[in-house]
């Protein structure tokens, strides 16, 4: 069973774009795509952090390339899913991991970074599955993966913007399986808990608290840790492999048991 287990994750042969590769889940899940045998597209603004990453899958024997574009953009999205396929021959996977957070509420909240939000969250799902899906149902079938949140399951505190954003990733990932399915397209949501990510650094210098102290009330969930970023990669590389063939639509909580009591 274990060696089943193996082949089912087995992704050589297969392309995979990810958006906000550069650092944290988005990383962690090029380098587990990769490592599991994936040619990987990474897309992000930070092109520092995204040559690093293309390093250290290169160094390991991995394909890999760099697109640094804005995923709000829809001519950068098309140019990014154009690339995978010249470069790879083709688009497999497609990990909407890109995401910002502003911890306020809507009346503390400026409208540009509610419109940010909305943008980088939502905009570029839509806006990256727009010019993917075609690609994949050419070829015969593919599988997304959005990156949504516990928070799109349940409210959270000064994160008005950031709530509302997860739950509609959620919602539009239910509503492209449905659209999607006899194209043999799979489309799934992993929705983190707190994950040790720069995002998560971010947020405590937001909310003026010491990181140390934002990390030990973060881990106060039944497994006692935030989640590491290769915990979600983990999650990733399951919708995406044929360990999966007839999961969709769904939404995978991977968050140390944080919602069990509340959802």
């Amino acid at each position: 069973m274990r060696t089943q287990g193996v082949v089912q994750r087995d992704l050589r042969g297969r392309a995979a774009l990810i958006t906000g590769g550069s650092s944290g889940i988005g990383r962690a899940t090029a380098l587990s795509l990769a490592r599991a045998g994936a040619a990987a597209l990474v897309m992000d603004l930070d092109e520092r952090g995204g040559e690093a990453v293309v390093g250290d899958i290169r160094k390991e024997g991995g394909q890999c390339r760099l697109v640094v574009g804005d995923v709000s953009l829809a001519a950068d999205c098309e140019s990014a899913v154009a690339t995978c396929v010249s470069e790879f021959g083709r688009l497999d996977v497609l990990c909407n991991s890109a995401g910002v957070i502003y911890r306020a509420s809507v009346v503390e909240l400026a409208e540009e970074l509610w419109d940010r939000t909305m943008a980088v969250n939502v905009r570029s799902v839509f806006l990256m599955s727009k010019y993917a899906v075609p690609i994949m149902a050419r070829q015969g079938g593919g599988v997304i993966v959005n990156i949504g949140s516990g928070w799109g399951l349940t409210g959270g505190r000064h994160a008005a913007a950031y709530c509302a954003s997860k739950g509609a990733v959620i919602q539009l990932t239910k509503a492209m399986a449905i659209d999607h399915g006899d194209q043999n397209i799979r489309v799934n949501c992993v929705c983190p808990g707190d994950t040790d990510t720069p995002m998560l650094h971010s947020e405590a210098q937001q909310l003026g608290e010491p990181l140390d102290r934002f990390i030990s009330h973060a881990a106060r969930r039944p497994l006692g840790r935030v989640g590491l970023p290769e915990d979600i990669a983990a999650a990733v590389i399951y919708l995406a492999s044929d360990a999966a063939t007839f999961v969709t639509g769904t939404t995978l909580v991977v968050d140390g048991g944080g919602l069990a009591g509340t959802v």
